[in-house]
């Protein structure tokens, strides 16, 4: 009993951080399990609830889970994780440790959860409170065990708190488990308020979206059993439906505006994990603006500073995000999803027109008519010192002609054969200038976790599995509508300048625009791919490959690095602590999923 109370007022103190205004300090030494039949005692226990969906970013965790080893991203220059997550190598077994950290959080986020329901129900509370906050317990509950059965299929299932250490869990059929999922979020989608009370909490909506993606995955099985009903599909565009029309919420009208720092609990989120910056209450923080950055610092005029991020370099683009994924001239998602260029930052550093030579071989000499004057400083601070484009200018990489033509740039100069597992655009998405200094991984971005960008996404793909094509086409010429380049706005001048566009304001929505009869052929690996579109890097890939059955063929073809994929890798091996703490154990086969014994 000890170590229960030691994890759920844990829970209490730590992990509140982003949602102080929920729980003061000064109610966490009072905390107990009979406080938790009042009604500050359940707001309490919902506020450290809510701390476990946290842990998905407090380090190289979901980034690698979800998005390493996909078709769209693979390793970058440094990281522990590239050989067991992206290569698919023997690394990733029983003891791999994220694996572990994963199981044990989010299991103890399910024991907190039942404790606190299980108190809830026997308390004297009025009715609408107690139903208020078993529905709150019952989201979170959920959203635990979709990660977990996504990840690693049969889990054993717990729906009852329990004071006594327990060491008999079995492994429960996947088809119980999702059953679990939908009973859980139906009621919390009954009993949630429609708007919360406190930014970071669940309402009726946030459980509607999340049961359209937990209808949508068990109905998307081909082969498997989830215990796919026929209902699911249906299911699935009424609940996306139910947010859509419920005037709530509504898309920024910019892609841009999605990921800056200053528009956090934007319209658009649906719900979106706290973090502060109080470095007190804020745990391991969201560190996930380390993981998709470039390499910048050792260019000339450049320094490490806290706009451009500290850059880890674990996940690049494939060639086929790159290259093939967008319609580069007409979709704006693509040029607002990198970091393309970055200003001079370092005057100790700013660079200077110098011949230039090569294995004893002149192959630049400064051209003054072109103003390139021996001697003469290159920029100055704040302007362009690196510049990263599509351009392909048919050159090795290493060639006295490529460098010959870097050289003739004032900045440094990344055409597309330049772009390598050290220089690559960067992902904007997670950059949080808002830390405190440069060396802060402990960051305080917001992780949107559901937003209507998605929705409409999950609305169109029910429709088009129904053979409603008029309808999916709807839906995705809502999300499209604002990916396309709008009327008065400026294009990023790649394309005009490679991309083979013209240098002009005017909208590019009719020729991104979809139509019923784009997309009745082969319309799942379309749906998946305008997913990534809009989707890229959002903790959401490799669940999405599994749930369509396809992430062994996608990545096969598309992720030259992920050389040790097995059809088995659509689940992850049951941590090897798991296993050894059970008694009775079973054989290995019953414990252990397939490919990991």
């Amino acid at each position: 009993m000890k170590t229960i109370y030691y994890y759920l007022l844990a829970g209490v103190i730590l992990t509140t951080s982003g949602c102080s205004s929920w729980l003061s300090e000064d109610d966490a030494p009072i905390m107990s399990y009979d406080y938790y039949e009042t009604e500050q005692g359940v707001d309490a226990a919902i506020t450290a609830a809510y701390g476990f969906l946290r842990w998905g970013v407090g380090g190289e965790r979901f980034d690698v889970l979800t998005e390493h080893g996909t078709d769209l991203f693979t390793e970058g220059e440094d990281g522990s994780y590239r050989e067991s997550y992206n290569k698919y190598a023997t690394q990733l077994n029983p003891d791999e440790g994220i694996l572990y950290s994963m199981w044990e959080n989010h299991y103890k986020g399910i024991s907190d959860a039942n404790i606190a329901m299980q108190k809830i129900l026997d308390s004297d509370l009025q009715e609408n409170i107690k139903n208020k906050g078993y529905a709150e317990m019952q989201f979170i509950r959920a959203f635990l065990y979709f990660d977990l059965v996504q990840q690693f299929g049969r889990i054993p299932l717990v729906t009852e708190g329990s004071f006594e250490i327990r060491t008999d869990f079995k492994r429960t059929a996947i088809p119980e488990i999702y059953n679990q999922i939908i009973s859980d979020l139906r009621n919390s989608v009954e009993y949630l308020p429609e708007k919360a009370s406190n930014a970071g909490r669940a309402t009726c909506f946030s459980a509607s979206h999340l049961l359209s993606k937990v209808y949508l995955t068990r109905g998307s099985a081909v082969t498997e059993d989830r215990g796919q009903k026929s209902t699911d599909i249906d299911s699935t565009l009424f609940y996306a439906e139910k947010v859509i029309n419920s005037g709530y919420y509504k898309l920024q009208e910019n892609f841009s505006s999605l990921w800056d720092i200053k528009n956090q609990g934007n319209s658009e989120n649906i719900f979106a994990i706290q973090f502060t910056i109080s470095p007190i209450y804020n745990g391991d923080g969201n560190k996930q603006h380390l993981y998709w950055l470039s390499w910048y610092e050792d260019q000339a005029g450049m320094l490490r500073d806290i706009e451009n991020g500290r850059p880890f370099r674990r996940h690049v683009a494939t060639k086929k995000t790159m290259e093939n994924l967008y319609d580069r001239l007409n979709d704006s998602r693509f040029y607002k999803s990198f970091k393309w260029v970055y200003f001079a930052n370092n005057a100790k550093t700013l660079p200077k027109w110098e011949q230039l030579s090569f294995d004893g071989t002149v192959y630049f000499t400064p051209d003054p008519s072109k103003g390139q004057v021996q001697g003469k400083q290159k920029f100055d601070l704040g302007d362009t010192a690196i510049y990263y484009t599509m351009q392909k200018v048919g050159l090795e990489t290493n060639t006295n002609e490529m460098r010959k033509l870097r050289a003739n740039y004032k900045y440094a100069y990344f055409p597309r054969e330049t772009h390598s597992i050290r220089y690559f655009p960067s992902l904007i998405k997670y950059l949080d200038p808002s830390r405190p200094s440069v060396s802060e991984e402990k960051g305080s971005r917001e992780w949107v976790r559901m937003r209507l960008g998605e929705t409409y996404l999950i609305a169109a793909e029910a429709a088009g599995r129904k053979n409603d094509f008029d309808k999916a086409a709807q839906y995705i010429n809502v999300v499209r509508k604002r990916a396309a380049w709008a009327n008065g706005e400026q294009k990023d001048q790649q394309i005009w300048m490679f991309e083979g566009g013209k240098n002009d304001t005017e909208s590019t929505y009719d020729k991104l625009m979809v139509t019923p009869a784009n997309l009745s052929n082969d319309f799942i690996s379309f749906i998946l791919d305008e997913r990534g579109r809009e989707l890229l890097g959002e903790t959401n890939r490799w669940e999405d490959l599994v749930r369509c059955e396809l992430l062994y063929d996608w990545v096969k073809k598309h992720n030259p690095d992920a050389i040790f994929i097995k059809p088995y890798h659509k689940l992850r091996p049951i941590p090897q602590k798991h296993i050894d703490r059970l008694s009775p154990a079973g054989e290995i086969s019953e414990e252990q999923n397939e490919g990991y014994y």
